[in-house]
C-alpha cells in the first residue's frame, strides 16, 4: 500500500516537472525572440549606479555609517537585485483579459498564476548574460569598486533574491486581481511604483532616513524586496529587524491573500475581446 501511495506521490511529481519545464523552455524561447526588448528594459534599470553617481560624491554617506566604497557596493547590487525582482504581470493579465485569452488559461490543469510566473523567471534568465555584461563594464571602469562575495554568501544571496522577486510579484499579482473589475488596472503598476522606489531602499539606504521613516519602512514588504538581498549580496551588516524571516513571513501572507483574491476575480470574470 505504502509502495503504490509511493509511486503515485512520484509519478505526481515528476509530472509536475513536465509542465513547469515544458512551462520554462516556452516561455524562454519567446523571450529570446523579443532579446533587443529584453536589453532596453535592462538598461532601463539602471536607477541604483544613477544613485550611485549622486550619492558617491555627498560627504553625508559618512554620517550614515557609509564609505565610497561599500556605498558602490550597495547600489551595484541593488542594481543586480532591481534587475532580477522585475515583474510586470499587472500589465499581462490586464492585456490578456482584454483580448479573452485568460478563459482558455482557466480550462488548463495548471492554475494561470504558474504561466505568468515562468514567463518572468524565463525573462530572468534571458537577462542575465545582459547583466553581467553591464556589471564586467562597470568593473572595467571602476576598478575600485570589484569585490566578490564568497560562495556561501552568494548562493544565498541568490536564493534571497528569488523569494524577494516573489514576494513582488505576489503583491503585483493580487493588485492585478482588479482587472477583472475594471479594465485599467494596470494604472495601479503606476502607484506601487512611488512606495517601491522610496521605501524599499532604491533611492537611498535605509540607513539614510530618518528613524520615523525607516521604522514605518520595515513595517512594509518593499525593504525585503530590494534592500535586504543588496545587503546580503554587498555582504555587509544590516539591522536585525530586517531579516529573511520576516520575508518569508510576508510570502505567506501575501500567498494566502493572493488566492482569496484570484477566486473573488474569477467569479466576478467574464471574457473580453475576440
Amino acid at each position: 500500500m505504502f509502495k503504490k501511495l509511493f509511486t503515485k506521490k512520484r509519478s505526481r511529481i515528476f509530472n509536475l516537472y513536465r509542465v513547469f519545464r515544458a512551462l520554462f523552455i516556452s516561455q524562454y524561447a519567446l523571450m529570446v525572440e523579443y532579446r533587443a526588448e529584453i536589453a532596453l528594459w535592462a538598461i532601463s534599470g539602471t536607477l541604483p549606479l544613477i544613485m550611485l553617481s549622486l550619492w558617491s560624491n555627498s560627504q553625508a554617506i559618512y554620517s550614515f555609517g557609509y564609505n565610497p566604497i561599500n556605498l558602490a557596493h550597495y547600489f551595484i547590487s541593488a542594481f543586480v537585485v532591481r534587475q532580477f525582482t522585475a515583474v510586470w504581470v499587472m500589465v499581462s493579465l490586464e492585456e490578456d483579459n482584454l483580448e479573452g485569452k485568460i478563459s482558455p488559461y482557466l480550462l488548463q490543469p495548471v492554475p494561470p498564476i504558474f504561466r505568468y510566473l515562468f514567463s518572468h523567471i524565463s525573462e530572468q534568465f534571458s537577462r542575465l548574460p545582459l547583466v553581467l555584461l553591464m556589471i564586467f563594464l562597470l568593473f572595467l571602469f571602476k576598478p575600485n569598486y570589484f569585490w566578490l562575495p564568497n560562495i556561501g554568501s552568494l548562493i544565498i544571496s541568490i536564493g534571497t533574491i528569488f523569494i524577494a522577486f516573489l514576494l513582488r510579484f505576489l503583491i503585483h499579482w493580487i493588485f492585478a486581481m482588479i482587472c477583472f473589475f475594471t479594465d485599467k488596472a494596470s494604472s495601479l503598476e503606476r502607484l506601487l511604483l512611488i512606495p517601491y522606489l522610496f521605501l524599499s531602499g532604491m533611492i537611498a539606504p535605509l540607513e539614510a532616513y530618518p528613524e520615523q521613516i525607516k521604522q514605518f519602512a520595515l513595517l512594509t514588504p518593499f525593504p525585503y524586496i530590494l534592500y535586504l538581498p543588496s545587503k546580503m549580496l554587498s555582504s555587509q551588516s544590516f539591522n536585525q529587524t530586517i531579516n529573511i524571516e520576516v520575508l518569508f513571513i510576508w510570502i505567506v501572507v501575501l500567498s494566502i491573500v493572493s488566492v482569496f483574491t484570484w477566486r473573488i476575480g474569477v467569479k466576478h470574470y467574464s471574457a473580453m475581446g475576440a
